[in-house]
Protein backbone atom coordinates (compact mmCIF):
# COMPACT_ATOMS: atom_id res chain seq x y z
CA UNK A 1 0.00 0.00 0.00
CA UNK A 2 0.93 3.65 -0.27
CA UNK A 3 -0.25 6.89 1.29
CA UNK A 4 -0.55 9.28 -1.63
CA UNK A 5 -1.66 12.78 -2.54
CA UNK A 6 -2.53 13.46 -6.15
CA UNK A 7 -3.48 16.39 -8.34
CA UNK A 8 -4.87 15.40 -11.74
CA UNK A 9 -5.90 17.53 -14.72
CA UNK A 10 -8.04 15.41 -16.99
CA UNK A 11 -8.52 17.89 -19.85
CA UNK A 12 -5.60 20.34 -19.88
CA UNK A 13 -5.87 23.84 -21.29
CA UNK A 14 -2.41 23.84 -22.90
CA UNK A 15 -1.92 21.53 -25.87
CA UNK A 16 1.81 21.51 -26.65
CA UNK A 17 3.10 20.84 -23.13
CA UNK A 18 1.09 20.52 -19.94
CA UNK A 19 0.78 19.04 -16.50
CA UNK A 20 -1.24 15.81 -16.47
CA UNK A 21 -0.82 15.01 -12.79
CA UNK A 22 1.57 15.36 -9.92
CA UNK A 23 1.76 13.86 -6.48
CA UNK A 24 3.57 12.44 -3.51
CA UNK A 25 3.56 8.90 -2.12
CA UNK A 26 4.98 7.30 1.00
CA UNK A 27 5.17 3.60 0.28
CA UNK A 28 5.07 0.63 2.58
CA UNK A 29 7.74 -2.07 2.40
CA UNK A 30 7.74 -3.92 -0.94
CA UNK A 31 4.88 -1.83 -2.35
CA UNK A 32 5.08 -2.12 -6.14
CA UNK A 33 3.49 -0.83 -9.30
CA UNK A 34 3.37 -2.83 -12.51
CA UNK A 35 4.42 -4.30 -14.74
CA UNK A 36 2.29 -1.69 -16.49
CA UNK A 37 2.36 1.01 -19.13
CA UNK A 38 1.39 4.68 -18.85
CA UNK A 39 0.11 7.00 -21.60
CA UNK A 40 2.27 9.95 -20.52
CA UNK A 41 5.81 10.83 -19.49
CA UNK A 42 6.25 10.63 -15.71
CA UNK A 43 9.25 11.86 -13.72
CA UNK A 44 9.70 10.34 -10.26
CA UNK A 45 12.10 11.84 -7.71
CA UNK A 46 12.99 9.92 -4.54
CA UNK A 47 12.89 11.92 -1.31
CA UNK A 48 13.64 9.16 1.19
CA UNK A 49 14.37 5.47 1.23
CA UNK A 50 15.25 3.06 -1.56
CA UNK A 51 13.67 0.98 -4.27
CA UNK A 52 14.13 -0.67 -7.63
CA UNK A 53 13.04 0.48 -11.09
CA UNK A 54 12.98 -1.94 -14.01
CA UNK A 55 12.49 -1.36 -17.73
CA UNK A 56 12.87 -4.49 -19.81
CA UNK A 57 16.18 -6.09 -18.87
CA UNK A 58 17.48 -2.89 -17.28
CA UNK A 59 17.21 -2.81 -13.50
CA UNK A 60 18.18 0.20 -11.39
CA UNK A 61 18.72 0.28 -7.63
CA UNK A 62 17.81 3.85 -6.63
CA UNK A 63 17.77 5.89 -3.45
CA UNK A 64 17.11 9.39 -2.12
CA UNK A 65 18.36 12.18 -4.36
CA UNK A 66 17.85 10.14 -7.51
CA UNK A 67 15.01 9.93 -9.99
CA UNK A 68 13.71 8.04 -13.00
CA UNK A 69 11.70 8.62 -16.14
CA UNK A 70 8.75 6.53 -17.29
CA UNK A 71 8.15 6.86 -21.02
CA UNK A 72 4.71 6.57 -22.64
CA UNK A 73 3.53 3.08 -23.58
CA UNK A 74 6.63 1.46 -22.09
CA UNK A 75 6.29 -1.54 -19.78
CA UNK A 76 7.85 -0.68 -16.41
CA UNK A 77 7.95 -2.01 -12.86
CA UNK A 78 9.05 -0.34 -9.65
CA UNK A 79 9.05 -1.48 -6.04
CA UNK A 80 9.89 -0.07 -2.61
CA UNK A 81 12.75 -1.58 -0.64
CA UNK A 82 11.65 -4.11 2.04
CA UNK A 83 13.73 -2.41 4.76
CA UNK A 84 13.89 1.23 3.68
CA UNK A 85 10.78 1.82 1.55
CA UNK A 86 10.92 4.97 -0.47
CA UNK A 87 8.83 8.08 -0.56
CA UNK A 88 8.80 10.01 -3.79
CA UNK A 89 7.15 12.79 -5.71
CA UNK A 90 6.15 12.61 -9.34
CA UNK A 91 5.15 14.87 -12.18
CA UNK A 92 3.38 13.56 -15.28
CA UNK A 93 3.39 15.61 -18.47
CA UNK A 94 1.77 15.39 -21.88
CA UNK A 95 1.31 17.37 -25.03
CA UNK A 96 2.53 17.41 -28.60
CA UNK A 97 5.96 18.74 -27.58
CA UNK A 98 6.34 16.80 -24.31
CA UNK A 99 9.11 14.58 -25.69
CA UNK A 100 11.15 17.63 -26.63
CA UNK A 101 10.86 19.05 -23.12
CA UNK A 102 11.91 15.72 -21.65
CA UNK A 103 14.98 15.66 -23.88
CA UNK A 104 15.80 19.21 -22.77
CA UNK A 105 16.41 17.94 -19.24
CA UNK A 106 18.75 15.23 -20.54
CA UNK A 107 16.39 12.27 -20.33
CA UNK A 108 15.45 9.86 -23.11
CA UNK A 109 15.12 6.16 -23.83
CA UNK A 110 18.83 5.64 -23.26
CA UNK A 111 19.05 7.91 -20.21
CA UNK A 112 16.16 7.06 -17.88
CA UNK A 113 17.77 7.93 -14.55
CA UNK A 114 19.21 11.09 -13.05
CA UNK A 115 20.65 12.54 -9.89
CA UNK A 116 19.63 15.93 -8.49
CA UNK A 117 21.01 17.41 -5.28
CA UNK A 118 18.38 20.01 -4.37
CA UNK A 119 15.47 17.75 -3.55
CA UNK A 120 13.98 20.41 -1.31
CA UNK A 121 13.49 22.64 -4.34
CA UNK A 122 11.54 20.00 -6.26
CA UNK A 123 9.53 19.17 -3.15
CA UNK A 124 8.51 22.81 -2.66
CA UNK A 125 7.33 23.04 -6.26
CA UNK A 126 5.16 19.91 -6.06
CA UNK A 127 3.81 20.88 -2.64
CA UNK A 128 2.83 24.22 -4.08
CA UNK A 129 1.07 22.52 -6.99
CA UNK A 130 -0.88 20.26 -4.63
CA UNK A 131 -2.01 23.20 -2.52
CA UNK A 132 -3.54 25.04 -5.47
CA UNK A 133 -6.82 23.19 -5.37
CA UNK A 134 -9.24 26.04 -6.06
CA UNK A 135 -10.48 25.44 -9.56
CA UNK A 136 -9.97 28.63 -11.54
CA UNK A 137 -8.39 29.61 -14.82
CA UNK A 138 -5.85 31.60 -12.80
CA UNK A 139 -4.76 28.43 -11.02
CA UNK A 140 -4.43 26.56 -14.29
CA UNK A 141 -2.03 29.21 -15.54
CA UNK A 142 -0.24 29.17 -12.18
CA UNK A 143 0.20 25.38 -12.31
CA UNK A 144 1.59 25.66 -15.83
CA UNK A 145 4.12 28.15 -14.53
CA UNK A 146 5.13 25.85 -11.69
CA UNK A 147 5.56 23.04 -14.20
CA UNK A 148 8.09 25.22 -16.03
CA UNK A 149 9.78 25.88 -12.67
CA UNK A 150 10.11 22.13 -12.14
CA UNK A 151 11.72 21.66 -15.54
CA UNK A 152 13.88 24.74 -15.05
CA UNK A 153 15.36 23.14 -11.95
CA UNK A 154 16.15 19.92 -13.79
CA UNK A 155 17.75 21.66 -16.77
CA UNK A 156 20.51 23.08 -14.62
CA UNK A 157 23.47 21.09 -15.92
CA UNK A 158 26.83 21.38 -14.16
CA UNK A 159 28.94 20.99 -17.29
CA UNK A 160 26.95 23.44 -19.39
CA UNK A 161 25.87 26.05 -16.87
CA UNK A 162 29.35 26.54 -15.47
CA UNK A 163 30.72 27.37 -18.90
CA UNK A 164 28.14 29.00 -21.14
CA UNK A 165 28.44 32.73 -21.73
CA UNK A 166 25.40 34.09 -23.56
CA UNK A 167 26.41 35.53 -26.91
CA UNK A 168 25.10 35.88 -30.44
CA UNK A 169 26.44 32.39 -31.15
CA UNK A 170 24.63 30.78 -28.22
CA UNK A 171 21.82 29.40 -30.39
CA UNK A 172 24.37 27.30 -32.29
CA UNK A 173 25.90 26.07 -29.07
CA UNK A 174 22.49 25.16 -27.67
CA UNK A 175 21.74 23.18 -30.81
CA UNK A 176 25.07 21.36 -30.59
CA UNK A 177 24.70 20.63 -26.89
CA UNK A 178 21.16 19.30 -27.39
CA UNK A 179 22.42 17.04 -30.18
CA UNK A 180 25.19 15.71 -27.92
CA UNK A 181 22.83 15.13 -25.01
CA UNK A 182 20.37 13.21 -27.16
CA UNK A 183 22.91 11.14 -29.11
CA UNK A 184 26.02 10.72 -26.96
CA UNK A 185 25.35 7.00 -26.48
CA UNK A 186 25.69 6.37 -30.23
CA UNK A 187 29.44 6.85 -30.22
CA UNK A 188 29.47 10.39 -31.60
CA UNK A 189 32.58 12.10 -32.89
CA UNK A 190 33.27 15.73 -33.78
CA UNK A 191 32.54 15.09 -37.46
CA UNK A 192 29.02 13.90 -36.58
CA UNK A 193 28.37 17.11 -34.65
CA UNK A 194 29.68 19.27 -37.49
CA UNK A 195 27.46 17.49 -40.03
CA UNK A 196 24.41 17.97 -37.81
CA UNK A 197 25.24 21.66 -37.40
CA UNK A 198 25.98 22.02 -41.12
CA UNK A 199 29.30 23.73 -40.36
CA UNK A 200 32.92 22.73 -40.91
CA UNK A 201 35.00 21.37 -38.04
CA UNK A 202 37.16 24.48 -37.85
CA UNK A 203 34.15 26.75 -37.27
CA UNK A 204 32.68 24.26 -34.78
CA UNK A 205 35.95 24.34 -32.83
CA UNK A 206 35.85 28.14 -32.75
CA UNK A 207 32.24 28.14 -31.54
CA UNK A 208 33.01 25.83 -28.64
CA UNK A 209 36.24 27.58 -27.65
CA UNK A 210 34.62 31.02 -27.69
CA UNK A 211 31.48 30.02 -25.81
CA UNK A 212 32.42 27.07 -23.62
CA UNK A 213 36.15 27.49 -23.27
CA UNK A 214 36.89 24.02 -24.57
CA UNK A 215 37.00 22.10 -27.84
CA UNK A 216 34.00 20.09 -29.08
CA UNK A 217 35.93 16.88 -28.42
CA UNK A 218 36.66 17.89 -24.82
CA UNK A 219 33.03 18.87 -24.23
CA UNK A 220 31.77 15.59 -25.69
CA UNK A 221 34.18 13.63 -23.50
CA UNK A 222 33.21 15.56 -20.36
CA UNK A 223 29.54 14.98 -21.05
CA UNK A 224 30.00 11.26 -21.72
CA UNK A 225 32.03 10.87 -18.54
CA UNK A 226 29.45 12.81 -16.51
CA UNK A 227 26.81 10.36 -17.74
CA UNK A 228 29.12 7.46 -16.90
CA UNK A 229 29.41 8.74 -13.32
CA UNK A 230 25.63 8.68 -13.03
CA UNK A 231 25.47 5.15 -14.42
CA UNK A 232 28.13 4.00 -11.97
CA UNK A 233 26.29 5.67 -9.09
CA UNK A 234 22.79 4.55 -9.93
CA UNK A 235 23.08 1.12 -11.54
CA UNK A 236 24.77 -2.23 -11.19
CA UNK A 237 25.76 -2.32 -14.85
CA UNK A 238 29.20 -3.72 -15.54
CA UNK A 239 31.99 -1.33 -16.54
CA UNK A 240 31.73 -2.66 -20.09
CA UNK A 241 27.99 -1.96 -20.17
CA UNK A 242 28.47 1.56 -18.77
CA UNK A 243 31.13 2.25 -21.40
CA UNK A 244 28.82 1.14 -24.22
CA UNK A 245 25.85 3.08 -22.82
CA UNK A 246 27.98 6.24 -22.84
CA UNK A 247 29.14 5.86 -26.42
CA UNK A 248 32.45 4.04 -25.97
CA UNK A 249 33.03 0.95 -28.06
CA UNK A 250 36.28 0.16 -26.25
CA UNK A 251 36.25 -0.40 -22.49
CA UNK A 252 39.96 0.36 -22.34
CA UNK A 253 39.54 3.73 -24.05
CA UNK A 254 36.62 4.50 -21.71
CA UNK A 255 38.61 3.62 -18.58
CA UNK A 256 41.51 5.83 -19.65
CA UNK A 257 39.20 8.75 -20.40
CA UNK A 258 37.38 8.27 -17.10
CA UNK A 259 40.58 8.18 -15.08
CA UNK A 260 41.86 11.30 -16.83
CA UNK A 261 38.68 13.19 -15.83
CA UNK A 262 38.27 11.82 -12.32
CA UNK A 263 41.71 10.73 -11.16
CA UNK A 264 40.57 7.15 -10.61
CA UNK A 265 39.28 4.20 -12.59
CA UNK A 266 35.54 3.53 -12.98
CA UNK A 267 35.79 0.61 -10.55
CA UNK A 268 37.55 2.74 -7.94
CA UNK A 269 35.01 5.52 -8.40
CA UNK A 270 32.06 3.17 -7.89
CA UNK A 271 33.54 1.67 -4.74
CA UNK A 272 34.30 5.08 -3.26
CA UNK A 273 30.86 6.50 -4.02
CA UNK A 274 29.11 3.55 -2.44
CA UNK A 275 31.07 4.02 0.75
CA UNK A 276 30.08 7.66 1.03
CA UNK A 277 27.02 8.71 2.99
CA UNK A 278 24.46 10.18 0.68
CA UNK A 279 22.50 13.26 1.58
CA UNK A 280 18.83 12.45 1.84
CA UNK A 281 16.43 15.40 1.88
CA UNK A 282 13.78 15.11 4.55
CA UNK A 283 10.16 14.94 3.47
CA UNK A 284 8.08 13.69 6.36
CA UNK A 285 4.43 12.92 5.67
CA UNK A 286 3.37 15.75 8.00
CA UNK A 287 4.45 18.22 5.32
CA UNK A 288 1.83 16.84 2.97
CA UNK A 289 -1.09 16.86 5.37
CA UNK A 290 -3.99 19.19 4.70
CA UNK A 291 -3.64 18.69 0.98
CA UNK A 292 -6.31 16.02 0.54
CA UNK A 293 -5.80 12.40 -0.39
CA UNK A 294 -6.82 12.98 -3.98
CA UNK A 295 -7.49 16.20 -5.87
CA UNK A 296 -8.73 16.22 -9.45
CA UNK A 297 -9.37 19.12 -11.79
CA UNK A 298 -11.74 18.30 -14.63
CA UNK A 299 -11.99 20.92 -17.37
CA UNK A 300 -15.15 20.16 -19.31
CA UNK A 301 -15.15 23.41 -21.28
CA UNK A 302 -12.76 26.33 -21.31
CA UNK A 303 -14.85 28.31 -18.80
CA UNK A 304 -16.53 25.41 -17.02
CA UNK A 305 -14.37 23.67 -14.45
CA UNK A 306 -15.44 21.17 -11.82
CA UNK A 307 -13.41 19.52 -9.10
CA UNK A 308 -13.58 16.41 -7.02
CA UNK A 309 -12.10 16.33 -3.58
CA UNK A 310 -11.64 13.36 -1.29
CA UNK A 311 -10.67 14.31 2.24
CA UNK A 312 -8.41 12.18 4.32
Amino acid sequence: MEDSYVLELTEPKFKDFHLVYCGYAQCEACHSYGPATRPNYIIHYILEGKGVYQVGERKYQLSAGQGFLIEPDTLTFYQADPEEPWSYLWVGVGGEEAGKYIRDIGLNGNQLIFQYEDGERLKRIVLDMLRHTKVTMANLYYLQGRLYDFFSALTEDEVIDSCVDISKESIYIQKAVTFIRNNYSRGLNVADIAVHMNVNRSYLYTLFKNNLGMSPKDFLTKFQISQAREQLNLTDLSIEEVAEACGYRSCLVFSKAFKKENGMTPTEYRKRRRLETKHRPSAGPEEWKGIGRKVRFTIEEENEVTDKWENM
